[in-house]
């Protein structure tokens, strides 16, 4: 029986280890992310996957009971990915950042439909108008999916540490190996004053900001982009961390 697995990925660092406890309202970072990807309607399971760095114990304190955190000895992410579609035998993975509160279910969902009408993909996923995976922007409220063994593939063969570390970006990099799918960026989220990704403390205040404005039944990406339109200071600053990242 085929499987869609999401997994939510937690880093270490000195950055995210306290980021995934710091809170949205009353969520944790890790929980509301979590929260966000159990309510997509299509996949079959979700768990929680980090680095070896993390206190898992205190990391299950704030994971919702009813998600199951994966522990692996392998030595890089792409290696406990692997290691999590083994245990799980999932047919395919849908890959989240914890680092991303406001990530879209209903982007993720038709992830998953998308692959079910292309069943030749390996790796799908979303990108600006510029032909940019989203993967490489911080606009934070996309996933991408990809095939199991496809997966399994870049597990066995990559070497560079780069390509260990970010799980997907051996899939996406070689074109000539993979099949790979990308689905265009609504244009209100296709902009460079646009980032809800969480990387910086200025980022923390900026989703605060939209936190509290919105509340967390109020996060749909429509509903954010219509509060950012009407938001000119905030979203000048947006672009300017983004210039700054990209630079970095």
């Amino acid at each position: 029986m085929a499987l869609t697995l999401g997994i939510v990925q937690v880093c270490s660092g000195p950055r995210a280890k306290g980021a995934a406890a710091r809170k949205l309202g009353s969520h944790s970072l890790v929980e509301l992310v979590v929260r966000r990807v159990t309510d997509c309607q299509r996949l079959d399971q979700v768990l929680v996957v980090a680095d070896e760095g993390l206190d898992h114990s205190r990391l299950a304190e704030l994971v919702p009971p009813d998600v199951p955190i994966h522990s692996s000895s392998r030595p890089d992410m792409l290696g406990r990915f692997a290691s999590a579609v083994a245990i799980t035998h999932a047919s395919a993975v849908v890959r989240v950042c914890a680092d991303n509160p406001f990530v879209e279910p209903m982007f993720i969902d038709r992830l998953v439909s998308t692959a079910d009408a292309h069943p030749e993909c390996d790796y799908i996923s979303y990108c600006s108008a510029d032909g940019r995976p989203t993967i490489l922007s911080a606009l934070g409220v996309f996933a991408e999916w990809c095939r199991a063994g496809a997966l399994l593939q870049a597990d066995r063969e990559a070497s560079a540490p780069a390509d260990r570390e970010q799980v997907t970006r051996y899939l996406y990099s070689h074109p000539e190996k993979f099949q790979l799918r990308f689905i265009p960026v609504p244009p209100e989220l296709d902009r460079d004053d646009m980032r809800l990704t969480v990387d910086s403390e200025e980022d923390w205040e900026h989703a605060q900001t939209i936190y509290d404005a919105l509340g967390f039944e109020g996060l749909d990406w429509q509903r954010i982009a219509g509060l950012l339109r009407r938001q000119p200071a905030l979203r000048q600053r947006m672009a300017v961390l983004n210039r700054k990242h990209a630079q970095a």
